[in-house]
């Protein structure tokens, strides 16, 4: 039962059929329709309830014998909350819109309710694996509009939440010291040397447990290092001194690409999965994924990115604040015609290059940071959800040519990342 603020007007309401019913204390009755559909193209087994308004979310229903042990990994377009019986499953959160429940008995279905953080925009899933194998193969990110519930229409991509500034201005200027927040998933990553922690790389947050960054950062010899040795701080602004809204975190696992090659850095991509998740705050927020259909929506052929890092500067020394410099990604050909016996034995197909070639460019220190790309949502109605666009990592640095007797970069030539389109399978594999 409902009691509503500020009046004696008690409601309750009940499932009849196909029909919600609200029933107050004179008697009347109104009735609601309950819909019945299909957020998985490829299975009539699960099924998807709900109401107009969708105030109290809506219900998902696995219809099919499920033995106790049974693990079913579910992940969502967006935030998500999931309520289960605890008595019928065991449910953790992965993050990254992630779930799993572990069955603690066996059941002839199961059920669970869905809410999301606005009530017109519901979670849509995007999988379903229950003991590893894929249930969801073709997700229908769309059926909520094909039913009279006044949910809002939103943009074709994986993940509304991701890449989000939480600063007014969703733009910058290159070549300047960045402000706190304006790259809330910008990660320092340490390595214990000689009984201390030095900075060694940058890297990306991706969820509220895994870090991407480049595979040359946490190897030696081309074999991953022991995951105690290193140290994650996220939310940090400042390399020397403290930030009040900084996280450390141990890390728990590093995951090297099998196919790593240590001296032409092909596959130069790895994960670390922290010991614990860290807490989201306007400092410290996940970036999101680039795919390939993100191309289709930006308006000119030149894509514009931007690399953080606290690399080194001017002086040959690591910048004391994050910065940031917004250069354009490069053709092959181009890239190779600049400086023909060096990339065109490094580029293979993923990887590319970027820079303008002025002295304004990622240089040592700067690794397995990312090149970010801002993409606009097309569906303008989105402003009131201050749901403009998100920020996508693109790339992460990888390699640049180094100034002639030295072991420094030159800032006049390109850089090159390894190709995040070429690695999204893999990355969303390794962070299940």
């Amino acid at each position: 039962m409902i009691l509503t603020k500020g009046s004696a007007l008690i409601i309750m309401i009940l499932l009849v059929n196909s029909n919600a019913e609200v029933i107050d204390l004179a008697g009347s009755i109104t009735s609601y329709p309950l819909f019945v559909d299909r957020p998985c193209n490829d299975t009539t087994d699960i099924i998807s309830s709900y109401s107009p308004g969708l105030t109290d979310g809506y219900k998902i229903t696995i219809n099919r014998p499920l033995n106790k042990r049974t693990s079913i990994k579910i992940k969502f377009d967006m935030d998500s909350l999931i309520t289960v019986n605890n008595t019928i499953a065991r449910l953790v959160n992965l993050g990254n819109n992630a779930f799993k429940l572990v069955l603690l008995q066996d059941t002839d279905k199961l059920e669970f309710e869905i809410k999301g953080e606005y009530v017109l925009l519901p979670p849509y899933i995007m999988s379903i694996k229950i003991d590893g194998e894929e249930n969801c193969q073709k997700p229908d990110n769309s059926y909520f509009l094909r039913r009279p519930v006044g949910v809002e229409k939103r943009p074709d991509v994986p993940n509304l939440f991701c890449g989000k500034r939480k600063a007014f201005n969703q733009l910058i200027v290159s070549g300047t010291e960045s402000k706190p927040g304006d790259w809330p998933w910008h990660v320092a990553i340490f390595r214990l040397e000689r009984a201390a922690l030095k900075y060694i790389c940058g890297g990306t947050l991706l969820s509220n447990l895994f870090v991407l960054t480049a595979a040359h950062c946490v190897t030696i010899n081309g074999a991953a290092v022991l995951p105690d040795i290193l140290g994650v701080n996220v939310g940090k602004h400042n390399l020397i001194g403290g930030d009040a809204s900084s996280q450390e975190r141990g890390v728990y696992e590093v995951i090297v690409h099998e196919e790593f090659v240590r001296k032409s850095l092909d596959n130069d991509i790895a994960l670390l999965k922290m010991k614990s998740p860290v807490e989201f705050n306007p400092n410290v927020q996940p970036a999101c994924i680039w795919f390939d259909k993100l191309k289709e929506k930006i308006s000119s052929d030149k894509i514009l990115g931007t690399v953080t890092g606290w690399g080194f500067d001017q002086s040959e020394s690591l910048s004391t604040v994050l910065r940031e410099a917004t250069m354009p990604i490069v053709g092959d050909l181009d890239c190779i015609r600049s400086k023909p016996h060096f990339y065109s034995v490094i580029l293979n197909g993923k990887k590319f290059c970027a820079g303008n070639r002025n002295g304004t460019s990622a240089c040592n220190g700067d690794s397995g940071g990312g090149f970010f790309v801002y993409v606009p949502y097309e569906d303008s109605h989105f402003i009131k959800y201050k749901l403009k666009g998100s920020w996508y990592i693109r790339g992460i640095v990888s390699l640049s040519v180094a100034l002639q007797d030295t072991a420094l970069c030159d800032p006049f030539e390109y850089v090159v990342f390894t190709d995040i389109e070429s690695y999204t399978d893999w990355i969303y594999d390794h962070m299940d």
